[in-house]
């Protein structure tokens, strides 16, 4: 990690591309620490952190985190790390944007549902990035305000390929800021397994609380919603297998879903929310993910694709 200017207590500058509710929680539990933290997002959200701060409603309580605002790419040209928090659709564009803006030694964090997002961004942006499969329940409640129900830890790991800027001594120095902010985040050699698990859950829960208008604790309580699970974490397993990237039995993380559900019990997913405001929603990015690698390998995934159709036809609704 570069050594520039020192921000407070020596932190480095930071940058989050894309103020939803994932870089805003992540922003502020950094902000809140001490860390000089600079949030590029959508001019309400903009405009009311440059006004009263970026608020965490978490624990009961309510922080108000100091953070730069701006709804300009450019805000980030002197950023050390950026965690890169835009939805998977905009990662292309989002990538490209960023490209000709960031400090040559700038680390490049994706913190984003989807598996495929470190090799998008190798691609548009020209750079490598670290990966972090990340499990948090939060919400935007307010523009500037963002809501926390459940978890927040990150598994950070390098890609295959990743040059070593991207590589694990550099996992292991954005992971000690995640920490010394009180956010776990464990170092894997490879993020691509971490990925893929979290791509199970979110299969799981995205599709089914958006379509049920569930909170997860609704889902893992009945019987029907936990036998599609199973038959969501079957096929996603199948599908990584054809990847190469082994994962725990099904078995294993169907407990696992159940156990992340009843934790999570108050959450609802992000495509819930997204459908409800009338958002585009990840749907492709996950569900339909596995089935577009699915129908490639020739792995049967047919409750993932009535997920995934179901989900677009209410999102064109």
């Amino acid at each position: 990690m570069p050594k520039g200017p020192a921000g407070p207590a020596d932190w480095p500058r930071i940058g989050v591309f894309g103020a939803g509710a994932v870089g805003c929680y992540y922003g502020a539990r950094l902000a809140l620490a001490g860390a000089p933290v600079t949030l590029v997002g959508r001019g309400p959200h903009v405009q009311a952190m440059r006004a009263q701060g970026l608020v965490l409603h978490a624990g009961g309580q309510r922080r108000v985190a100091a953070v730069r605002a701006d709804t300009e790419p450019a805000a980030l040209a002197d950023a050390q790390v950026v965690l890169f928090c835009v939805k998977s659709r905009d990662t292309d564009t989002g990538g490209r944007a960023l490209a000709p803006l960031l400090r040559p030694d700038a680390v490049l964090v994706s913190l984003q549902n989807g598996v495929d997002n470190p090799v998008r961004l190798r691609a548009a942006a020209g750079r490598d990035a670290l990966a972090a499969a990340v499990y948090v329940a939060c919400s935007m409640s307010a523009p500037g305000e963002v809501r926390h129900a459940g978890r927040g830890d990150l598994i950070l790991g390098p890609v295959p390929g990743a040059s070593g800027a991207s590589g694990p001594v550099e996992a292991q120095r954005v992971a000690a800021l995640f920490e010394r902010a009180g956010v776990p985040c464990p170092v894997v050699p490879d993020a691509r397994p971490a990925l893929w698990e979290k791509l199970v859950m979110n299969c799981v829960f995205n599709a089914l609380s958006a379509l049920g208008r569930s909170r997860y604790a609704r889902l893992v309580a009945d019987a029907g919603a936990r036998a599609l699970m199973a038959e969501v974490v079957a096929e996603c397993v199948a599908v990584a297998g054809s990847e190469g990237v082994p994962l725990p039995p099904a078995e294993q993380l169907v407990a696992d879903a159940i156990r992340l559900g009843t934790a999570m019990s108050g959450a609802t997913s992000s495509m819930a929310q997204d459908l409800a405001a009338g958002r585009p929603t990840e749907i492709d990015a996950l569900n339909g993910l596995v089935v577009r690698l699915g129908e490639a390998a020739g792995v049967p995934v047919p409750v993932n694709r009535a997920l995934s159709t179901l989900v677009r036809l209410a999102q064109a609704g």
